[in-house]
């Protein structure tokens, strides 16, 4: 049996400590009309991270002053979106630790702490992504690939199921989405060769609801992108970014990583459905109802595990369902998102493997960018134009707003035989050292797929982006600024220097006994900023 602690801490308010009304489907549904909450990772299903708040405006922003700081006394970097519920913020990070912590103070209410097996290894760090969130339960995935349900009022476990095998090379990092009474998550791995796998669990007891495999096998229509034999067992397709839904078509958009191995062509001949695809899966029973790949036969290692941002636009005239994707692979996409079909796309970064994406969807590869043993430069580079750091969608401008990045690196690939257990990428890359990398935050209009503004950084940014309904936008640039900018002109109004750069999250905002707060995770700090009170 796993090893697990909880803390919990007596000197905080008893207001803190009792439980608030429960979280129900309808307050998902709801999103942000409850300007008190935050009950999802996005804000709401849509994916928006916009706010509706507007006591922060471009006017008074410059006075935002840290009202108190959470340190987790960990070592590791948050890459988490905290849920907001009645005065008490939940949050989760390295190591598979997790706070409940009060949101007038900053001080902790419970801890959880789970230990990891002292024989796990991972690809890219014991991170987690945020807590999802129904009834009076938290569920939260673990990095040894389990999902666990809390107790929100004391931390307490109420069950703990295993998603797959952690000695295989499987791990969980994303938030859970919660949908119905669905807790529908994701399991990563695909640098070690794992079958990648979107499942939906029973928020009561824990139990399977479904699984839908991210790398096609027998007797699915993608099967025949795959050679023949066993290659499909250890095809990637790993899931760390949280998806969205679409309550009126009761499906759920996830964004899939790359194919296994990720650089060596030859081990994967054919496109390698679905990995590096967006898929629209039915909520209820996780069928396909339609998949677009961005990158056929991936093999630069550009996860699709960004964001799907959903919106209703008008386009040429005509109302449109879409979703919005900002891919690592360097095109920014305009879908329908009841056909699945590509309206528009364009480059938003400096992109040299494709020239277009053509009718057909698919890219117009250019020739030279097929890794080898000698190596190949292609931009943009193995974080790509732009990775796990989440967007954010202003419904009144009409922009979308990404952090972009401006690399370009060589690849290399050659063959490598395939132990359970062991990395599996059949290459690496190396970033030209007289290369200048830098980063920018990018306003895009998303009916043309055209840059309306920029914001440069003097290098690249991992930090997310956040908008507010007063006409701001915030992120982060790449040596520990949270900065605020005008929505519609990209002018800068206000920087912190946090003392860490962001990574995933520009953070979240709530409402708290008249106050508008602003609440970043950087490093092992979580920062509480306010106007001053009248």
């Amino acid at each position: 049996m796993r090893a697990f602690l909880i803390v919990v801490i007596a000197s905080v308010t008893l207001a803190a400590q009792t439980a608030g009304p429960q979280v129900t489907s309808q307050d998902q549904l709801d999103g942000l009309k409850d300007p008190t909450r935050w009950l999802t990772n996005g804000g709401d299903y849509n994916g928006h991270r916009h706010s509706p708040l507007t006591q922060i405006t471009p006017e008074n922003v410059n006075q935002l002053a840290a009202q108190w700081t959470f340190q987790t006394g960990t070592l590791g970097s948050f890459q988490t979106t905290p849920i907001v519920s009645d005065g008490v913020l939940y949050v989760t990070g390295f190591n598979n630790n997790a706070w409940a912590i009060d949101a007038r103070s900053g001080r902790t209410i419970w801890r959880y702490r789970r230990d990891l097996p002292e024989d796990w290894r991972g690809c890219c760090g014991a991170v987690n992504r945020g807590f999802g969130v129904l009834g009076d339960r938290l569920f939260m995935a673990t990095i040894d690939a389990h999902l666990v349900a809390l107790d929100m009022r004391t931390g307490g476990v109420l069950f703990d199921v295993e998603l797959a095998d952690y000695k295989l090379g499987y791990s969980a990092t994303v938030a859970p989405l919660i949908v119905k009474d669905k807790v529908i998550l994701g399991i990563a791995g695909a640098e070690y060769g794992i079958r990648g796998f979107i499942d939906a669990y029973d928020s009561q007891t824990g139990k399977r609801a479904w699984r839908f495999y991210t790398v096609a096998g027998p007797g699915d229509p993608g099967a025949r992108t795959w050679p023949q034999g066993d290659a499909y067992l250890r095809g990637g397709g790993s899931i760390w970014v949280t998806g969205t839904y679409d309550p009126q078509q009761n499906l759920i958009f996830f964004g899939t990583g790359n194919p296994g191995p990720d650089y060596y062509s030859s081990a994967r001949e054919g496109d390698n459905l679905y990995t590096t695809s967006l898929v629209a899966i039915d909520a209820d029973t996780g069928e396909r109802r339609w998949h677009y790949q961005f990158t056929p036969h991936d093999v630069h290692d550009w996860d699709s595990t960004q964001v799907p941002v959903l919106a209703d636009l008008t386009i040429n005239g005509q109302p449109r369902k879409v979703v919005m994707f900002a891919n690592r692979n360097g095109f920014f996409y305009t879908i329908d998102r009841v056909t699945g079909k590509v309206i528009v796309a364009k480059p938003f970064v400096e992109t040299t493997w494709a020239k277009e994406i053509g009718p057909d969807g698919r890219p117009v590869l250019l020739p030279g960018h097929l890794p080898d043993e000698d190596g190949e430069k292609t931009c943009p580079d193995l974080g790509g134009g732009t990775n796990f750091m989440s967007p954010s969608y202003d419904p009144t401008t009409r922009l979308f707003f990404v952090t972009a990045r401006e690399t370009c690196a060589t690849y290399y690939g050659f063959d490598q035989k395939f132990k359970p257990g062991e990395q599996y990428t059949g290459g690496a890359t190396m970033r030209p050292r007289d290369q200048k990398n830098f980063g920018a935050l990018r306003a895009i209009d998303p009916v043309t797929a055209t840059m309306k503004w920029e914001f440069r950084y003097p290098t690249t940014s991992a930090a997310g982006v956040l908008t507010t309904a007063s006409g701001l936008v915030f992120a982060g640039d790449g040596d520990g600024n949270v900065m605020a900018f005008d929505s519609r002109t990209g002018k800068n109004l206000w920087h912190y220097q946090l003392g860490f750069p962001m990574r995933s999250t520009a953070g979240t905002t709530y409402m708290l006994d008249g106050r508008q707060y602003l609440l970043v995770p950087s490093g092992s700090a979580l920062t509480a900023f306010a106007l001053p009170q009248r």
